[in-house]
C-alpha cells in the first residue's frame, strides 16, 4: 500500500478538517492539501516525464509546501529524497550525486545554490510554473509494493560521505503505526508542530499525523523560537512536538508565566537529555513528555519510555528509569549481544541490535555497508548498552564518538578529514565538550603549525557551518596507545579538566 493513500482518504473523510498550518492561520485543509497533492504528482509525471522508483530531491526549509511536495512524490510512485537545508554546497552535491535524482525541488534562499550543484531540473515551490504542475488534472494514486522505496534517508557517515537509509513504504507504515502504540494517540483536530528541520527525524512524524488527519504546523519562521512557539501555542489545541533536548531545556527556562495548556505532548530525542533537565521539564509542563530512542536506520524507533513512565514518580525506580531509553518498541525486537553476536545477559554491556518491519532494507548503492550493519536480518546500531531485569535498555556508550550539537548528528571522522587538507596541518583529534546551550560543542585538538581563524576559513569552505569546531587546542602530539591510536578518553578527559563540565566518556541519557 502508498502512504500516500492517507492524503487521498483524509480529503474524502474530513475534507474541511486544517491539513496544513502556518503559524497560527489554517494554509489548507484535508480537501486542498488531496487536491494539490493529486494534481502535483500528475505534474511531476507529465511535465517532467518522472517514472516510479526515479528519486526526487527535496532540499527545502520548513515550509507548508514541504507536506504537499512529500505526499506528491510518494503519490506519483516516485522516491523522496529529503536533504538538511542547513548543508554545505559540497555536501548537497555529494547527496544529490550519490542518490542520483532526476529533480530537485527547493526553496528560494537554496534554488541558485543547488543548481550550481546538479546537472538535473531544480523547481522551486515559491515559482508561478509550481503553482502551474499542482493544476495538473490529478491522477490516481501509484499503487506500490510494500517494499518499494519511499524515502532515502541520508545519514552522516563515519568515513565522511553520508549513506543512505533506503526506508520503505512498510518501513514508514511500521513507524507510524508505531507511534499510536507507543507514544500517543491523534485525532482530527489536533496539532503537530514542526520548529526542527522536516528532512530528518522530525519531520517523520508528520506521516502518523497526516494518518490520523490531524493538522502538520509550521513555525512562520521556519525554525526553533520559543517565544514564536509559546505565542502559537495559544492557537493551536492538543498540540506535540518532537524536540532535540536542548530545545525541551530552553522551552522549560522559559516565562514560566506563558500557559502551556493547550500542550500535549513533547517527544524528546536524538541527543543526551540530563535527568535534571527531564525532572525540570516535568515540573514546568507535566507529565506531557515521552523519550525515543531510534536511528535512521530504523526511523524513530528501537524503544521508547513512555509519558506514563516518565511521570511517575511515586515508582520506586524512577529516577533511575528517568536514565535509561525504555523498552524495546512494540514493532521491535532489541537484543545486546557479544563481538559474536551471542545474546547477552541482564546487566552485561555488548553492542545493541534489532529487528522489525521499520529497520531499512539496506545502504543506497552501499553493499559493503549494509552487509555489515545489517546481518541475518538484525540492524547493528553500533551503540552499546544493556537491559535491566524488568527490559529497561541503558546507553552506555553512543556510536563511534558520535558528537550531537543542537539535536544535529557530528561525526568528528568527517572534520578531522577535513581538517587534514588544510596547509599546516599534521595530525589532528575531533572530540565533544559538554555545553548548556547546545549539548555538546565540537573541540579539534590539533597538531602542526596554523592557527584557528585560518582553520575555521578552511571548514567553512568544506562543510556545513554547524559542524565547524567551537574550540582549537594546540599540541605538541596526540595521546596514543601502543598500537598508535589516537586516545580519545585521554583527549576527553584534558578537555573535562580545562572546561571544568563532567567527562562525555559519562554519557547521559541518549
Amino acid at each position: 500500500m502508498n502512504i500516500a493513500h492517507w492524503v487521498a482518504r483524509a480529503g474524502r473523510v474530513v475534507p474541511g478538517a486544517p491539513a496544513v498550518g502556518l503559524g497560527r492561520s489554517v494554509v489548507h485543509d484535508y480537501r486542498t492539501l488531496s487536491r494539490r497533492t493529486a494534481g502535483l504528482a500528475a505534474g511531476l509525471t507529465r511535465k517532467f516525464g518522472l517514472r516510479r522508483g526515479d528519486r526526487v530531491g527535496v532540499v527545502m526549509y520548513n515550509v507548508p509546501h514541504y507536506i504537499e511536495v512529500l505526499f506528491a512524490i510518494w503519490h506519483a510512485g516516485l522516491v523522496a529524497v529529503p536533504v538538511n537545508a542547513k548543508l554545505h554546497h559540497k555536501e548537497f552535491q555529494y547527496i544529490l550525486d550519490k542518490a542520483d535524482i532526476s529533480l530537485c525541488i527547493t526553496t528560494p534562499e537554496l534554488t541558485s545554490i543547488i543548481s550550481q550543484v546538479t546537472t538535473k531540473p531544480v523547481f522551486c515551490c515559491t515559482d508561478p510554473d509550481y503553482e502551474e504542475l499542482v493544476r495538473f488534472d490529478p491522477q490516481v494514486v501509484c499503487e506500490v509494493r510494500p517494499d518499494e522505496l519511499a524515502w532515502i534517508f541520508f545519514t552522516s557517515g563515519t568515513t565522511g560521505n553520508p549513506k543512505g537509509a533506503m526506508l520503505s513504504h512498510r518501513n514508514l507504515m511500521t513507524m507510524t503505526l508505531n507511534y499510536f502504540a507507543d507514544f500517543d494517540r491523534v485525532r482530527p483536530g489536533d496539532t503537530i508542530y514542526h520548529p526542527a528541520p522536516l528532512s530528518h527525524g522530525a519531520g517523520l512524524w508528520m506521516l502518523p499525523h497526516v494518518c490520523a488527519m490531524a493538522c502538520n504546523v509550521i513555525p512562520e519562521s521556519g525554525r526553533f523560537d520559543p517565544l514564536e512557539i509559546f505565542s502559537d501555542l495559544q492557537h493551536w489545541p492538543n498540540l506535540s512536538m518532537f524536540a532535540a533536548p536542548t530545545m525541551v531545556r530552553r522551552l522549560t527556562l522559559f516565562d514560566k508565566d506563558v500557559d502551556t495548556d493547550n500542550l500535549k505532548l513533547i517527544v524528546y530525542g536524538g541527543a543526551p537529555m540530563y535527568v535534571t533537565d527531564c525532572i525540570d521539564a516535568l515540573d514546568r509542563f507535566g507529565p506531557k513528555l515521552a523519550q525515543l530512542y531510534g536511528q535512521g536506520e530504523s526511523p524513530m524507533t528501537i524503544t521508547h519510555l513512555p509519558r506514563a513512565m516518565i511521570g511517575d514518580r511515586q515508582h520506586p525506580d524512577w529516577r533511575y528509569r528517568l536514565g535509561t531509553v525504555g523498552v524495546p518498541d512494540s514493532c521491535m525486537n532489541v537484543r545486546t549481544v557479544d563481538a559474536d553476536g551471542n545474546s547477552l545477559a541482564v546487566g552485561e554491556v555488548g553492542e545493541i541490535i534489532c529487528r522489525g518491519d521499520a529497520v531499512m532494507s539496506g545502504y543506497w548503492r552501499d553493499e559493503k555497508a549494509s552487509l555489515a550493519t545489517l546481518k541475518d536480518g538484525w540492524l547493528h546500531t553500533g551503540d552499546i548498552g544493556h537491559f535491566d531485569k524488568d527490559g529497561f535498555l541503558t546507553l552506555t556508550d553512543r556510536s563511534k564518538d558520535l558528537i550531537i550539537s543542537g539535536g544535529s548528528n557530528i561525526y568528528p571522522r568527517e572534520i578531522e578529514e577535513v581538517l587534514l587538507t588544510a596547509h599546516g596541518v599534521e595530525e589532528v583529534s575531533v572530540i565533544a565538550r559538554a555545553d548548556s546551550d547546545w549539548g555538546e560543542i565540537v573541540v579539534a585538538y590539533v597538531v602542526g603549525d596554523t592557527d584557528s581563524e585560518t582553520l575555521d576559513a578552511h571548514c567553512l569552505e568544506n562543510i556545513a557551518r554547524f559542524k565547524r569546531p567551537k574550540i582549537y587546542r594546540f599540541v605538541s602530539e596526540l595521546p596514543k596507545n601502543n598500537y598508535g591510536k589516537v586516545l580519545k578518553t585521554t583527549l576527553r578527559e584534558q578537555e573535562s579538566a580545562l572546561s571544568g563540565s563532567p567527562s562525555q566518556d559519562s554519557v547521559p541519557v541518549a
